[in-house]
């Protein structure tokens, strides 16, 4: 718990004070995206597989706080420092670190409680090698349509 509201506070302050995100309505569009995005891979993932869950198995309070709060952020940040007109290498490049970031900071969030709040049921922390570059890459692919929108 107490790296939940730890991670909150830090990632919302880091993500809100440097982005590098021209429109605002820009940042509203990922933060809703990132809720509506992670609330349905949880649905199928964490409630109807039991494959992870945050706190208890179950819908409460503080797991809707990981759900909102601690993900939208960490999106705007990645978004924000993505090398978009950078060659294939370096994109990869930022891609991996990511990937192993959030690697870690999953395998953190395992601690026993009050420091940790993150458990798993059948899910494998090595099957993030495989599902968080795509969920990156959807993440990119609607941060890309929305800069389209707005030039429509």
């Amino acid at each position: 718990m107490i790296l939940l509201f730890t991670s909150i506070i830090i990632f919302n302050f880091v993500a809100l004070k440097f982005h590098k995100i021209p429109v605002k309505s820009r940042i509203v569009s990922i933060w809703t995206f990132t809720i509506a995005f992670q609330v349905l891979f949880d649905l199928i993932i964490e409630f109807k597989f039991h494959g992870y869950w945050y706190f208890d198995k179950g819908i409460e309070v503080l797991g809707f706080l990981a759900h909102t709060v601690l993900i939208p952020p960490v999106n705007v940040l990645l978004l924000s420092f993505y090398p978009y007109k950078k060659n294939l290498f370096k994109q990869s490049f930022y891609m991996i670190g990511c990937t192993v970031g959030i690697m870690i900071y999953e395998a953190i969030s395992l601690l026993p409680e009050p420091w940790g709040f993150f458990h798993l049921g059948w899910w494998n922390i090595w099957y993030d090698l495989f599902v968080v570059p795509i969920l990156i890459f959807i993440l990119l692919g609607y941060y890309k349509w929305i800069c389209k929108l707005e030039t429509v």
